[in-house]
């Protein structure tokens, strides 16, 4: 509780200095933001943006895998393209709030603030003390590929406005299809194919998979040393994917009323489940405690012994490529249908990044600034920001070539992705990758993971996708509703997830601790921090 008091007070000190450095900003640019001289802009839509060459100050958090912004090859075609130059203001990723608070609160703002851990609840209060500058009236008057983006995608137009009809920030657009269905558990097809074993498909069958993998020596070794299942504590721990059958997982909406799982007998009688796997050794004991590396050590045994384990993709538990491509036999389990017929799959839709490119009161020229961001709405400037540069990273496809989705494909990857260079900016930016840019990648032998994960997600788990009135839209929370949720918001989630590593690994009894369970519940303020969501829910559908 301590830590949260300080939160709360933390929170409380931020709107000060929030306050403060408005009032510093006013009298510094007296209300306007371009108070400077006037420039000649070209035409919407048309490159380069201005006659003549303007510098814009862009804040941004450091990346892995981006050497140097200043000097990236993406960073000077670009240049070149729109005659802005970037001054970069790069902030350490580690610590990155605490940085950008400090420059908050300094009164000395950059031009654009891109991809930093701006809140939501931020946003909404620099928004309406005029630090961070609505952009309806500059996408009105001088967007073009953006006007027709939110033309057509109402969805993201309605996700980016605050509840004060404002759009402080241009999206970010990364739609992954199989993101969107994400909690997925993995099994070893060559054991169930050496044991004569279908693919399991309710509870029951899933528990007698589990105990032919213990029993039954799948990899033939003479051993009683096969894992059936494991997991981590850090990406989706149990129960996630093997609650489902007995209900959905995570906060959901009940005919308007929003609703938490965690406290409905459905969720008992699902813990119960867990624990006998757990109890009669079919479950890693580690699952609880151990974090993602020490899962890998188990997928990437030279001897194979783990049966299953859940992930985004099959190298959050052992290293893909290697082992022979071993990693590639391992397939997706649809979700199991529960005691009660229960059968469903968890789900995200696409979210934008709404606090991603922002404009600051002290921006020398905001229309510059937004038709700069727009450029990313070309897929040119997005796939040579993502990938690198044409015709040595990727290249346009040809006829013939077909997309991640079966369809013709548009673009085709020629280098692959996650290692440091200096040609991109590794999926920063304003970028607009939707799902339909993204599936339309063509497929290769020497990239198959995405065509993987599309046909598994669409063939396994989007038939169980649950309805959309069923799923917690994304929601703006006021100040004092943020300082609330800081509070308790953390302290319920940290006691639920240890009251469930407790239950099913008996160190707490179930039947007598359920009762004592649900009160402790209560007394952390459950049912106010229920109320919040439901008044932004409200809100949003008013």
């Amino acid at each position: 509780m301590e830590k949260a008091k300080l939160s709360c007070l933390f929170f409380v000190v931020l709107i000060f200095l929030v306050l403060l450095a408005a009032c510093n900003n006013e009298e510094k640019t007296g209300g306007k933001a371009n108070d400077v001289k006037d420039i000649e802009l070209t035409e919407p839509g048309t490159f380069p943006i201005t006659k003549e060459k303007v510098t814009m100050r862009v804040l941004v958090p450091s990346h892995a895998l981006v050497e140097d912004y200043k000097t990236n090859k993406f960073t000077k075609w670009y240049e070149e393209k729109t005659n802005v130059h970037i001054e970069w203001e790069v902030i350490p990723s580690q610590n990155a709030e605490e940085k950008l608070n400090l420059v908050l609160s300094s009164g000395d703002l950059p031009d654009v603030i891109m991809n930093s851990p701006v809140t939501l609840s931020q946003l909404m209060i620099y928004g309406s003390q005029g630090m961070f500058l609505p952009l309806n009236d500059l996408i009105q008057d001088y967007g073009t590929d953006v006007k027709s983006f939110l033309d057509g995608r109402p969805d993201i137009l309605e996700s980016i406005t605050a509840p004060d009809g404002n759009i402080y920030s241009m999206p970010y657009i990364n739609e992954c299809y199989h993101c969107t269905l994400a909690q997925k558990l993995w099994i070893y097809q060559p054991w169930l194919d050496e044991l004569g074993l279908e693919m399991p498909e309710t509870t029951e069958e899933f528990y007698q998979v589990l105990k032919a993998f213990k029993e039954q020596d799948p990899n033939g070794n003479g051993k009683q040393d096969e894992i059936p299942i494991a997991g981590n504590k850090d990406l989706w721990p149990f129960p996630s994917y093997l609650m489902d059958p007995f209900i959905y997982n995570v906060m959901y909406v009940e005919n308007g009323k929003i609703q938490v799982p965690y406290t409905k007998p459905e969720w008992k009688e699902g813990l119960k489940y867990i624990h006998q796997l757990y109890d009669e050794g079919l479950m890693a004991k580690e699952s609880l405690t151990q974090d993602q590396d020490q899962l890998k050590r188990l997928g990437n045994s030279k001897e194979t012994i783990l049966g299953m384990a859940m992930g985004y993709w099959q190298g959050d538990f052992m290293t893909s490529g290697g082992n022979s491509g071993k990693w590639l036999d391992y397939v997706a389990v649809p979700p199991l249908k529960g005691p009660d017929g229960n059968r469903v799959s968890w789900y995200q839709p696409p979210v934008p990044g709404r606090a991603s490119f922002i404009i600051t009161n002290q921006a020398k020229y905001p229309e510059v600034a937004l038709r700069w961001a727009e450029g990313f709405y070309q897929e040119e400037v997005t796939l040579r920001a993502v990938i690198g540069e044409k015709d040595k990273d990727w290249r346009w496809a040809e006829e013939g070539e077909v997309g991640i989705n079966g369809k013709p494909a548009k673009w085709v990857r020629l280098a692959s992705y996650g290692e440091v260079q200096n040609t991109h900016w590794a999926q920063q930016g304003p970028v607009i990758r939707t799902n339909e840019f993204r599936l339309s990648e063509m497929t290769t032998d020497e990239q198959p993971l995405e065509a993987l994960l599309y046909k598994e997600t669409k063939e396994k788990y989007e038939p169980y996708k649950p309805d959309e009135d069923m799923i917690v839209p994304p929601l703006y929370f006021n100040e004092e509703q943020s300082a609330e949720l800081a509070e308790i918001e953390a302290t319920i989630q940290n006691f639920v997830d240890e009251s469930n590593a407790r239950f099913i690994s008996g160190d707490d009894d179930i039947d007598k601790g359920w009762d004592q369970y649900l009160a402790t519940l209560e007394g952390m303020n459950l049912d106010r921090y229920i109320e919040i969501y439901q008044e932004a829910f409200d809100e949003k559908y008013k």
